[in-house]
């Protein structure tokens, strides 16, 4: 609060009245675009459970209230557990029926996507594809599906569609929430590490990415809904969190909440709890104590079981491709499944140079502001190219799942048309046998579908529009995994008495599984693109159902790591963060350069001197002009100018917020006022105006260093205490600041790279 000092009474005395008991709205705040003062948070919550925890002594009430507290953590984890598997099944139930609309619709009722609709059909099961209740357009047009002028209209119906899907995405993303585009997860990163971007979590950029990520998947673009799914979980984590007093007031409590929301988000992704939790402590949570890692694991469990129970029939087991590979792998498969690590890690390392050449492109270029003309030509170039190939034409998911798929006897696939010899089959297993002409096209196909997913993704990704890039990376591997698992398996046929094969693959044994080649390459370049270790391993394992599969998997990640960092160490979360300039201090990242806090801190050598207010000889009007003068974040207060012995911190919001409330609210606030941030006031002459006592909103205990501290250091504490600067002492006289921005741009200096790209604070 305030208090009032008056030297003007009748009898001369000094007169102390407080102001205000409670804290000021907006003290203690942050400003868009700013980094939250983890220390102080937390010092905040401890400071309030204290309380808490002394007040429950006192009544019934009171203990009932402590014990609601401390239960209001799970209580907010199931609401986002349940909201964020609602809002997935919503999306996944959508976006099925969307993508079949493209080709077709269902005559028994329009809301049917092609599987549900051929549900209750008496077709056979290899033309379970072609029940009479689903109709192509050119059936439902023209009254027949054959012949050029039919494949001419549904191509053209395709492409239409799809055009119509993205164009209203990229609209409506730009009208209403531009924060609704692309995948989140860089922003949320940034956001976990302490920084404040306003309206990113919000109401309406739930609600547009919500809806334009099914558009976006619908329309057929090189993209997933896996990434955008954690940015609309922890939407609904931030505007849970308003439900409850001690998650809305408090930013590093709120944090905690959203390193939950993002593992909910991973778990109704990919059916991945386990994953999940993982993902969001390896990947994207700054802070992650122990109790929100069973937080986290709750509310991703809840997530993904709401999910099934909306949308029981979105996959046949609780796995998003459920396999079941007949015959385990042999050690000398490591060698193929170690190639399929390096080309991760090459398709990770030219992916990321590529397409951050190309957003950069369209940030620095006239490419940039015409974000729907973009959507537009890519789209169409996307539609174009898709629709004369099943394996681009089918939703990107099911291509997956198609790869993954282990051949039956039932399978009518073309990946399944080999040339058939069942004198030697037991059960479900089949032998190793020689591809038959379906198989030869579908590598043709499947080859092409390579090509075209690895260029096109490139230029998708970043658009204004929500884009994921799990599903498309996944897919990258899953073919090039495909193609390479049948020249295996067909290697192995024809040559089995090679001394490779000869111990482990005689003529017709089933030994080679090239859906597990495919699950191994979606693997690696997963793993080449994000730099994902031990999260991407669970996260196939319960994306897959495969537990034995778990060293092949393990193999290849980190090979497609190893691959990848040796020519680029940012993963594309990491890149984009850059790209952007956001003031992301990563925690991995070794710094081991020998500069001193000295070198690094401001003002430098023939800069103006450091910006300061006093303890008690500054006026209101002084104050201010300093405020309105800079644009500093905070101010260190001194003793005086000339002893510049240090008193404390105080932030540029709260004074503003301070100065103005005195100035309506409390009698005798002038201009020429004192500000006193001491508990004791000098005495002023009997004519004075009022003193501004502001010592409640000052932080007596900033983080400080000598100036010859090892820089090592300096960051090591930055990242470790989350700090939003730090003061450098001399004998205990203030010498300068160091901000977050400037270690992260000594940072960049130290790298050769462009210290000026980072932007904010």
């Amino acid at each position: 609060g305030f208090s009032s000092y008056n030297g003007g009474g009748m009898n001369g005395t000094s007169t102390m009245m407080d102001f205000l008991e409670e804290p000021l709205p907006g003290v203690g705040t942050y400003e868009d675009f700013n980094t939250i003062d983890w220390v102080r948070e937390k010092s905040r919550d401890r400071d309030r459970h204290r309380e808490i925890t002394n007040r429950s002594k006192e009544s019934t009430w009171a203990l009932l209230h402590s014990v609601s507290d401390a239960f209001s953590g799970w209580l907010l984890m199931l609401l986002i557990g349940l909201l964020a598997g609602s809002l997935a099944g919503l999306i996944d139930i959508s976006a099925h029926w969307m993508t079949d609309l493209k080709e077709g619709v269902c005559l028994a009722g329009f809301w049917f996507n092609h599987e549900h609709c051929c549900w209750k059909s008496n077709t056979t099961f290899t033309d379970r594809d072609k029940c009479p209740e689903w109709k192509s357009w050119s059936q439902l047009i023209l009254g027949h599906g054959e012949g050029a002028f039919a494949y001419i209209l549904n191509y053209f119906m395709y492409v239409i569609w799809a055009l119509m899907f993205s164009l209203l995405a990229v609209l409506l993303v730009k009208g209403f929430a531009p924060y609704a585009c692309g995948s989140g997860i860089p922003e949320i990163k940034t956001i976990l590490s302490g920084f404040i971007i306003r309206g990113y979590l919000g109401k309406w950029t739930l609600v547009i990415k919500t809806i334009t990520l099914v558009l976006a998947v619908s329309s057929g673009l090189s993209l997933g809904k896996e990434g955008p799914l954690v940015h609309v979980a922890c939407c609904c984590g931030n505007i849970l969190c308003h439900l409850f007093t001690k998650y809305r007031k408090n930013e590093a409590k709120r944090r905690e909440v959203l390193s939950a929301a993002a593992a909910a988000g991973v778990s109704v992704a990919f059916g991945a709890p386990i994953g999940g939790v993982l993902f969001s402590l390896e990947e994207v949570s700054y802070y992650f104590p122990l109790k929100t890692l069973w937080r986290s694991f709750f509310a991703a469990l809840v997530a993904a079981f709401t999910l099934r129970s909306i949308n029981p029939f979105g996959n046949s087991r609780l796995v998003l491709f459920y396999v079941e590979f007949h015959m385990p792998w042999h050690l000398l498969e490591l060698v193929p499944f170690i190639l399929l690590g390096i080309f991760g890690g090459l398709w990770g390392a030219f992916f990321i140079r590529s397409n951050i050449a190309w957003c950069r492109r369209r940030k620095t270029t006239r490419l940039g502001k015409y974000p729907v003309l973009e959507v537009f030509v890519v789209t169409a170039i996307t539609a174009i190219l898709a629709f004369p190939n099943e394996y681009t034409r089918m939703s990107t998911s099911e291509l997956i799942s198609e790869l993954f798929n282990d051949c039956g006897i039932l399978d009518s696939s073309q990946l399944c048309e080999y040339v058939n010899d069942f004198n030697s089959t037991k059960g479900d297993d089949l032998p190793d046998r020689a591809a038959g002409p379906g198989v030869y096209t579908a590598m043709w196909q499947l080859a092409l579908a390579l090509i075209m997913k690895v260029f096109i993704t490139i230029f998708t990704f970043g658009m204004k529009v929500p884009s994921g890039l799990f599903i498309p990376s996944m897919a990258v591997g899953a073919i090039a995994g495909r193609l390479l698992g049948v020249a295996v398996e067909q290697l192995a046929f024809y040559h089995h008495d090679w001394a490779i094969f000869s111990g482990w693959c005689s003529q017709g044994a089933d030994c080679i599984t090239p859906g597990l080649y495919a699950m191994v390459g979606a693997a690696a370049c997963l793993g080449g693109v994000t730099r994902m270790t031990v999260s991407l391993v669970v996260i196939m394992f319960e994306l897959t159902g495969g537990l034995e599969y778990i060293v092949p998997l393990m193999a290849a990640a980190m090979t497609s790591k190893w691959v990848a960092d040796a020519i680029g160490r940012e993963g594309i979360y990491d890149a984009h963060i850059r790209l952007n300039g956001y003031p992301f201090l990563e925690a991995k990242e070794e710094f081991s350069h020998k500069t001193r806090a000295m070198d690094v801190m401001r003002p430098r050598k023939n800069d103006p001197p450091l910006t300061v207010i006093t303890q008690d000889s500054m006026t209101v009007e002084d104050v201010e002009t300093i405020v309105t003068k800079t644009t500093y974040s905070g101010y260190p207060v001194v003793v005086s100018r000339a002893s510049q012995r240090l008193v404390g911190f105080v932030l540029r919001r709260d004074l503003i917020i301070s100065i103005e409330n005195a100035r309506k609210k409390q009698d005798g606030i002038v201009s020429t006022s004192v500000i006193c941030f001491t508990d004791y006031c000098p005495p002023l002459p009997p004519s004075s105006p009022s003193v501004l006592k502001l010592r409640s909103i000052l932080d007596l205990s900033p983080f400080t260093v000598t100036d010859e501290t090892p820089m090592e250091i300096v960051v090591d504490i930055f990242r470790k205490l989350g700090l939003r600067q730090c003061l450098v002492t001399h004998n205990g006289k203030l010498l300068g600041i160091i901000t977050k921005k400037d270690v992260l741009k000594h940072i960049a200096q130290m790298a050769n790279q462009d210290p000026d790209s980072i932007l904010f604070n």
